[in-house]
C-alpha cells in the first residue's frame, strides 16, 4: 500500500476527531496528517492517495479552506490518484443538503482526472437530497455527529477496512 496523507482542518472540532479515528482505523503510521489549511500544490503532487475530510458548512457549501484551494488544485492533473472522501453533515436540520460538500469535491476531482474510492450505502440515513449520492450510495462516508454519533465508530471502521482494499 503506498503512503496515503490524510487531508482536513486542524483547527475544528468534530473533524480533526474524525480524522483521527480514521487515522487510527489505518494503523497511525500509514497516514501523514496534513492540514487543510495549509495543504498546497506540492502535497497533492507528492502523494498518490488521499483522504479529504469535507465538512458541509452552511446550506450545502464547501468549507472557507477547500474553497481557497480549489483554483490551485484544478491547475494538477490527478490522473493516476486517488481519493476517499467523508464529512460532516446535519439530516435532521439540512436534510435537502446532507453532506453536499462531499459531492462538490467529488464534482471536482473527478473532473481533474481523479480516481474516487470508498462508496457508502444509504441505508440507515434520513434526508431529502444531497449532491454526495449516486443512485443508492453516497461517493464517500457521511457522518452526522448531531443525530447519529453513535453510529461514528462503527461506520469508520467499516469504511477504513474498505479504503484498505481500494487503495
Amino acid at each position: 500500500m503506498n503512503k496515503t496523507a490524510i487531508i482536513y482542518s486542524f483547527n475544528t472540532q468534530k473533524s480533526k476527531k474524525i480524522s483521527e479515528k480514521v487515522i487510527d482505523a489505518f494503523g497511525g503510521s500509514k497516514v501523514d496528517s496534513i492540514n487543510a489549511e495549509e495543504v498546497d500544490k506540492k502535497v497533492i503532487e507528492k502523494y498518490d492517495q488521499f483522504i479529504f475530510s469535507v465538512p458541509t458548512w452552511f446550506d450545502g457549501e464547501l468549507p472557507n479552506y477547500w474553497d481557497e484551494f480549489i483554483p490551485d488544485l484544478e491547475e494538477i492533473d490527478l490522473k493516476g490518484k486517488k481519493f476517499a472522501l467523508f464529512g460532516l453533515g446535519d439530516q435532521k436540520n439540512y436534510p435537502e443538503n446532507f453532506c453536499d460538500a462531499i459531492g462538490i469535491m467529488a464534482e471536482i476531482i473527478e473532473g481533474l482526472g481523479g480516481e474516487l474510492v470508498g462508496q457508502t450505502s444509504a441505508e440507515g440515513y434520513k434526508f431529502e437530497s444531497s449532491r454526495a449520492l449516486r443512485g443508492d450510495s453516497f461517493v464517500g462516508l457521511p457522518l452526522d455527529q448531531e443525530n447519529q454519533a453513535r453510529l461514528t465508530n462503527e461506520r469508520v471502521k467499516r469504511w477504513v477496512d474498505q479504503l484498505k482494499k481500494e487503495f
